[in-house]
């Protein structure tokens, strides 16, 4: 009986763990949709032309908006994307994302920081799927203008594959993040969605439906941005 009575306090012993780590994707998926909400109400915020020509949106919300408490979770966020093989759908399931290295611990420097990343076509789109990126060498990134009616054809801005935001302490800017990596966060996808998926699998083959904890995010952006408004040769190259 004392083998079946250890095996059995250690099976109850690991399921509190496992579960904790179950529910850490879905906080971190719900801080993702209530801090893209927060940021889309800033009336000086992220330009609505630019957001209206988003191929896919990346929030990074800050360990301390989701009470993680775990220091190593600061730069995990998740992707969404326009569906459709054009991006002028509606905008997909979530996929969880990791943003690291750079100047992403020198941003962070003790305090609260969310990031919200705008991809701005789709040859940045289908890189920062494929594989590991790093801004500003595999894909082009800039720190992107703010205000409603801020100017959003200048060379830099046009250029750029990814345009990066940050809010900290209440403020709310452009941003850059040359030098940072994203990546597919593997392990807190299989965790979300209980098997293996990559962020192409989640976001482009639609082999998910987005979970409860991933509603809001994807509502704010059918909400606020439902028509892809990019010139649509652009979306064919």
């Amino acid at each position: 009986m004392r083998p079946v009575s250890a095996l059995l306090a250690t099976f109850l012993l690991v399921l509190p763990s496992f579960a904790a780590d179950q529910t850490r994707e879905q906080r971190r998926l719900e801080a993702c949709g209530q801090v893209l909400k927060e940021v889309l109400d800033i009336p000086d915020g992220i330009p609505q032309d630019l957001l209206n020509k988003a191929e896919c949106v990346v929030v990074i919300p800050s360990v301390l908006k989701f009470a993680i408490g775990i220091g190593g979770d600061f730069g995990r966020g998740a992707i969404t994307c326009r569906s459709g093989e054009h991006f002028t759908g509606l905008w997909s399931a979530p996929a969880m994302f990791a943003l690291e290295g750079g100047n992403i611990g020198f941003q962070l420097g003790g305090q609260a920081t969310d990031f919200v990343l705008l991809v701005m076509n789709p040859k940045g789109a289908n890189s920062i799927l494929g594989s590991k990126v790093k801004l500003g060498a595999d894909a082009s990134a800039a720190a992107g203008p703010k205000g409603r009616t801020a100017a959003a054809d200048t060379d830099i801005v046009m250029k750029a594959e990814v345009l990066t935001y940050s809010r900290s302490r209440g403020l709310f800017a452009g941003i850059s993040l040359e030098g940072s990596t994203l990546r597919s966060d593997g392990g807190a996808n299989k965790n979300l969605y209980g098997r293996e998926l990559s962020a192409k699998q989640i976001v482009r083959e639609r082999k998910v439906a987005t979970p409860a904890s991933g509603r809001v995010l994807v509502a704010v952006l059918n909400k606020q941005s439902p028509k892809n408004l990019s010139d649509p040769k652009s979306l064919r190259e």
